[in-house]
């Protein structure tokens, strides 16, 4: 077993203090936060509530593009919505909402620390941090405008009020009630299954076979359930069809069918990537406590982690956000197995975190030498056939900044002194200046392949075209992404309509295709007057808008 030093030096105290763990953090989710437009996916589909918001139209529930959005309820849209209107004249509006998810991340970070500390000691307090920030699937989520990242950090809410149980009865199931009742709000019916059973499973332990735990717990019950009934009741009072179509879209996710056994290999290998290297610490931390697993600090992070999957399983939903509620009982269970792992295997994670980790900071070197030099050729090519039409901004501060950022990542892997939370500090460290890295010199090619800003300029211009000749009383579409429409109301002030049964009275009509999904047969009745298309392989997407023939 690794031990702390006996005197650490003041660089160590600084590292793994309150100070450089804060540093750390804020640098991970502020960077490439809001310099990015909205990517196409989860990113610009749940924009587009906030955009409702801003521009006036309902805040109870969510809307997109002018359609109720059933997918969650408004939690994370308020508070989204609340960081654009205070921050836009900073910002974009896009980068405003997303802070957030800056936020919503570092309170789920901050929670799990505490939680960790409340279960396993203060020394399990800097590795549980360490190992959620660092974990592979929480990356890209963390920098998108993402819904269940509020789930996420209430999760965390909710398992650090049941870890003070013992010790804090009544403030501990107070803070589980909230935190419960919040990932409701956050999350719909599935956010309060993963977090209400926590609260009565937990009296399972000895830890809370008490009165005063009891009494704690049924505080938080009666809290949960005020905090959690409010909104519906609001949206009973001002907008009773939206409940009832909330509550048919719940029902219909929680009666459909789930996971088939013949999934579970994708279920393996998406979870075995997105909690690295959560995972394989985890299950040492479980088998240390295999003798102990009716024990709180044992107990909790395994229910949260049975309860998380479980709801993965009969939502039969593989979509990779939906596996952010794994991550605290994951940080749990790791964090204490970070501080029980045999010299031999601290040395082998230390050394695993700074070898991949720097293999993945040359391919990103590689990569921009691809845009700006045309080297390596194969590479280039790839870029090339990708993105065809990508010019490298000449912005000589990202090759500085890039340097730089390379620099100070060999200087703090060179002195970091040894400790129980050194391999973890090496993975945190290399993986938020690996992402920052890719930021500084990749950015615009990311940004040019998942923004459709230039297909919304496009569309726009050919619109206006199709207006001065003709009044346009709507626009018909199919096939059309939810992450689309939110770009042409955002951009462009334009909103499609769906095509009802078959027909519409629109003169235009806006069509979608994706390569793999072919051509769609329209009637001869309409013309192609405009087509955009952009990405290639199977990421090719195809735009037309169509005239109805006169």
């Amino acid at each position: 077993m690794i031990r702390e030093p006996a005197t650490p030096t003041l660089f160590q105290r600084r590292i793994y203090g309150t100070v450089g763990l804060t540093v750390l953090i804020a640098a991970y989710l502020l960077v490439g936060l809001t310099v990015h437009d909205p990517w196409r996916g989860d990113d610009a589909r749940y924009f587009g509530p906030v955009l409702s918001i801003l521009q006036g139209e309902s805040a109870l529930f969510p809307m997109l593009a002018g359609e109720p959005l059933t997918d969650y309820p408004p939690l994370y849209y308020w508070v989204a919505a609340v960081f654009a209107a205070l921050a836009g004249d900073l910002l974009t509006a896009h980068g405003a909402a997303r802070l957030a998810s800056a936020l919503f991340v570092a309170i789920a970070i901050f929670f799990t620390a505490r939680a960790a500390e409340s279960l396993h000691g203060r020394s399990s307090r800097t590795p549980a941090a360490l190992l959620a920030l660092g974990t592979l699937g929480l990356v890209l989520h963390a920098h998108e405008t993402q819904p269940l990242l509020a789930v996420f950090a209430m999760l965390a809410l909710t398992l650090s009020g049941l870890a003070e149980l013992p010790r804090r009865p009544l403030a501990g199931g107070v803070t589980a009630g909230l935190g419960s009742g919040l990932a409701f709000l956050a999350g719909g019916l599935g956010g309060l299954l993963i977090t209400a059973p926590l609260m009565m499973l937990a009296l399972l332990s000895a830890e809370c076979r008490q009165p005063r735990a009891s009494g704690g717990l049924l505080a938080g019950l009666c809290l949960m359930l005020a905090v959690s009934g409010a909104w519906p009741l609001a949206l009973h009072l001002n907008a009773p069809e939206l409940l009832n179509l909330w509550l048919g879209a719940e029902w219909l996710r929680l009666s459909a069918a789930a996971l088939a056994v013949a999934e579970t290999p994708r279920l393996l290998e998406l979870v075995g990537w997105f909690l690295w290297p959560l995972w394989p610490v985890a299950l040492w931390g479980l088998w240390r406590a295999r003798r102990h697993l009716t024990s709180l600090p044992a107990l909790l992070p395994v229910l949260s982690l049975a309860l998380g999957l479980g709801w993965v399983v009969l939502s039969g939903d593989l979509s990779q956000a939906n596996l952010l509620a794994l991550i605290p009982g994951a940080a749990l269970l790791a964090a204490v197995g970070v501080v029980q792992l045999r010299r031999g295997a601290a040395s082998a994670f230390d050394w695993f975190a700074l070898m991949s980790l720097a293999v993945f900071g040359i391919l990103v070197w590689l990569a921009w030498s691809a845009q700006a030099f045309e080297w390596p050729p194969g590479l280039a090519r790839h870029v090339e056939r990708n993105a065809p039409d990508f010019v490298l901004p000449q912005e000589q501060y990202r090759l500085i900044a890039g340097v730089a950022i390379t620099a100070l990542w060999i200087l703090l892997v060179a002195r970091l002194p040894r400790s129980i939370s050194r391999a973890p500090a090496n993975w945190a460290i290399g993986l938020v200046m690996l992402w920052s890295l890719a930021v500084v010199l990749l950015m615009p090619w990311f940004d040019h392949g998942r923004s459709y800003r230039g297909v919304v300029q496009s569309l726009d211009i050919a619109v206006q075209g199709e207006r001065s000749e003709r009044p346009l009383s709507c626009i018909a579409t199919t096939g059309l992404s939810d992450a689309m429409r939110t770009s042409m109301d955002y951009y462009a002030g334009l909103r499609a309509e769906r095509i009802v049964a078959g027909s519409t009275p629109c003169p235009l009509l806006l069509v979608q295709l994706e390569r793999r999904e072919g051509a769609v047969e329209l009637a001869p009745e309409w013309e192609t007057v405009w087509e955009f298309r952009r990405g290639a392989g199977k990421r090719q997407e195809n735009f037309r808008l169509l005239r109805r023939r006169e």
